[in-house]
């Protein structure tokens, strides 16, 4: 299992918006991350930024990554999605939320 922390700013006039939308997630959606092999994942909100971390259980990142990113369903979540976030401009080259290093973990 491999733990992610990503980082991404909302904007500030659609954080309502933001929350009413993942109140009711869409289950094709929901499906789709479980399909990709991803548990125990939260997003949070701080002064602008959303927070999110997720527990990977599969063998592929990479794969399951482009299987969802290839899933009609999920590609039209993000169209809903994307105009209420901005990316940091920090982030990787083809990245949308920024990776974030883990520093510290204790169970």
């Amino acid at each position: 299992m491999e733990r992610y922390g990503m980082v991404i700013k909302v904007r500030p006039e659609r954080l309502e918006e933001y929350k009413k939308l993942h109140s009711k997630v869409w289950p094709e959606v929901l499906d789709m991350i479980k399909k990709c092999h991803i548990r125990n994942y939260s997003i949070y909100h701080k002064e602008g930024y959303l927070f999110s971390y997720f527990e990977y259980e599969g063998q592929d990142f990479q794969a399951d990554m482009e299987k969802m990113a290839a899933d009609a369903m999920t590609q039209k979540w993000w169209d809903v999605c994307k105009p209420l976030q901005e990316p940091l401009e920090s982030r990787a080259e083809g990245e949308w939320w920024a990776n974030m290093e883990e520093v510290f973990h204790c169970n």
